[in-house]
């Protein structure tokens, strides 16, 4: 007897759910952000701007293959919480900068939610 493939996905979990809008969150964020800094300029915001734009691929990256259910999905959420750590020290860098703390507060939350999600079962 052979085993019929389901036709349809589980729904994603509220975990993921709520992981995947954060991701795209932080993605929005931080493309405003950059956006934001190219207006700017400036020496001091060459190496944010590199953090800014390794978390908007990476946490929208992240969120297509949660919702994909990608097999490497937990690895790309552990991937994601790394760089999205990286951007909020970035953006910390220029505590008076009131876009700067908005966007490392919305990397730490992504952060957050993507280590957690890590541990979890796609």
């Amino acid at each position: 007897m052979t085993q019929q493939q389901p036709t349809t996905m589980e729904p994603m979990s509220k975990e993921m759910q709520d992981c995947v809008q954060a991701c795209m969150a932080c993605h929005g964020v931080c493309e405003e952000t950059l956006s934001s800094c190219l207006q700017t300029g400036g020496q001091d915001r060459t190496r944010i701007m590199r953090a800014l734009m390794d978390c908007s691929e990476m946490t929208r990256l992240c969120a297509d293959m949660m919702m994909r259910r990608s097999p490497l999905a937990n690895e790309m959420c552990m991937m994601c919480a790394q760089a999205c750590d990286m951007c909020a020290e970035a953006c910390m860098s220029l505590p008076d900068d009131d876009r700067m703390t908005r966007c490392a507060e919305s990397c730490r939350r992504c952060s957050e939610m993507c280590r957690a999600m890590a541990g979890a079962t796609m």
